[in-house]
């Protein structure tokens, strides 16, 4: 975790109570919106809704959850491994922020975008400038969340910093990145950095005992040892594994003769 930079106060609005899930982004749509209706990839099913829910890395989640409840968040920078709880972490960060007002305070772009200076100029400098959409009695401050920031080219890099300057009293910046070092310097001292490690053992394996015994699945200690081990600290990765397994007809129990020595 690096430094702070000074913000000005939030003006949030009292909290409503949080909206199904409806972001756009990085797969979180709604269940509906999946083919033939389907359900939704477990990584978004299960993905945390609220801060108490992220149960890694409580030292950061407690820190950002005490910046929010102050009103005093500022630009924020996640960085680390996939499958840490960077985006999940500020998408609960978000629902608690806006509540009900969720799908109008907060701009989600991810890998999926384009990342040129054009996005820049246009989609996120026309986000920042307009009127806040907040019902309340004073406008909250807007957030936009940059997923995969690194892949943005060194000219967008210099033209988001330009608009974060400007934009810093109705508009909070979260980005997200596996690569920090691709982040210009420009826009790492605007925010308030934190690393996100991978995941420890402990973990990746209550988290995968919960939802095994959501979905009623038959998992014998050594697939589940197995699929920990196979994670590397990537709850992504574990969940889709899991689900690979399950959708296929597979016997988790595979994974005991296969994989370990």
């Amino acid at each position: 975790m690096a430094g702070t930079t000074a913000t000005t106060p939030m003006d949030i609005d009292a909290a409503a109570p949080p909206p199904p899930l409806e972001a756009s982004a990085k797969g979180k749509a709604p269940i509906s919106a999946y083919p033939g209706g389907r359900a939704a990839p477990w990584v978004e099913k299960y993905r945390p809704q609220c801060l108490a829910d992220v149960a890694a890395h409580r030292d950061i989640v407690d820190t950002i959850d005490k910046l929010t409840n102050e009103n005093r968040l500022p630009h924020l920078l996640l960085y680390g491994p996939p499958g840490t709880g960077k985006t999940s972490t500020i998408l609960a960060v978000a629902r608690k922020l806006y509540g009900s007002q969720y799908g109008n305070m907060i701009l989600e772009l991810n890998a999926s975008d384009e990342r040129g200076i054009d996005v820049v100029r246009q989609q996120i400098q026309d986000f920042a400038s307009a009127r806040s959409l907040s019902f309340g009695a004073r406008p909250s401050v807007k957030m936009v969340l940059l997923d995969e920031a690194d892949a943005m080219t060194k000219d967008a890099q210099f033209a988001l910093r330009r608009v974060i300057e400007k934009h810093t009293r109705s508009t909070r910046f979260a980005l997200i990145c596996n690569h920090v070092n691709k982040i210009i310097p420009a826009l790492q001292s605007r925010c308030t950095r934190f690393r996100f490690a991978p995941l420890d053992g402990t973990h990746v394996r209550e988290r995968l005992q919960h939802i095994i015994k959501s979905e009623g699945l038959d998992v014998n200690d050594g697939g589940l040892t197995a699929l920990v081990r196979l994670s590397n600290g990537d709850m992504r990765k574990a969940l889709n594994i899991l689900q690979v397994i399950y959708d296929t007809k597979h016997c988790i129990s595979f994974l005991t003769v296969c994989l370990l020595p």
